[in-house]
């Protein structure tokens, strides 16, 4: 069965033109032209992965992105911008999305990154176990952090980053490796944007006091419980 894509894009030729070109790859796509459809799209059935325009009318993409994470933690959100600041690169991390790509940009690039986001956030890309993190147990597969007092569920980016934690426990993860692996590039933009993430991660772990990532100043994190 074919991925069912939503592409929000107010531009009516951009927008068919990616439309036109994601099907030929193998892509259901459901086009709409600002962020009030694209709600009502993402409300009306279920997506496999989300491309969001940043400057829309009537709902521009991070609000989008805000209200379908507030229904829907799990679906990769993919931001479309001719921005290159890096401020509003981060805000889209903080409304909940996974990447983004910058105009102009090919299809090529952009049906990679969809393969990308729907390899991982299959069921057979993570493996069965669970982690235990002091009080907190994470599991990967289904991107949920728990604790008795309430229970986190991931974004997928969100998820990898605190699988790759996990993973490696016992020793400080450097900052290009957790960029290689996660975003597959570690850059600059990338690295603002890991920080992001990891201070997002800092604060649903919180419910363990014991539970901490520590930074490494200039070399990584490492995932620590104390006592």
């Amino acid at each position: 069965m074919s991925a069912q894509i939503l592409l929000v894009e107010d531009d009516p030729a951009l927008g068919f033109v990616i439309q036109d070109g994601l099907i030929h790859k193998g892509y259901e796509v459901t086009l709409c032209r600002d962020g009030e459809e694209g709600l009502q799209a993402f409300n009306a059935q279920p997506f496999d992965a989300c491309i969001l325009d940043v400057m829309m009318p009537k709902k521009d993409g991070f609000t989008l992105a805000h209200e379908i994470r507030a229904a829907n933690t799990q679906v990769p959100i993919l931001f479309v911008t001719a921005k290159s600041m890096l401020e509003d690169k981060l805000q889209g991390f903080r409304t909940g999305g996974d990447d983004y790509i910058t105009k102009p940009f090919s299809l090529d690039e952009l049906s990679m990154r969809l393969d990308v986001f729907l390899r991982r956030t299959s069921s057979s890309s993570y493996d069965e176990r669970i982690f235990q993190i002091g009080l907190i147990s994470f599991d990967p597969r289904n991107f949920i952090l728990h604790h008795a007092s309430r229970k986190k569920t991931l974004t997928p980016k969100e998820a990898e980053v605190m699988k790759l934690l996990c993973l490696n426990r016992e020793r400080v993860l450097k900052r290009e490796e957790i960029l290689k692996t996660v975003w597959g590039d570690d850059d600059y933009f990338m690295g603002r944007s890991l920080d992001v993430f990891i201070s997002k991660l800092r604060k649903y772990l919180k419910d363990d006091p014991s539970v901490e990532i520590v930074n490494y100043h200039g070399v990584g994190f490492k995932l620590v419980v104390n006592g």
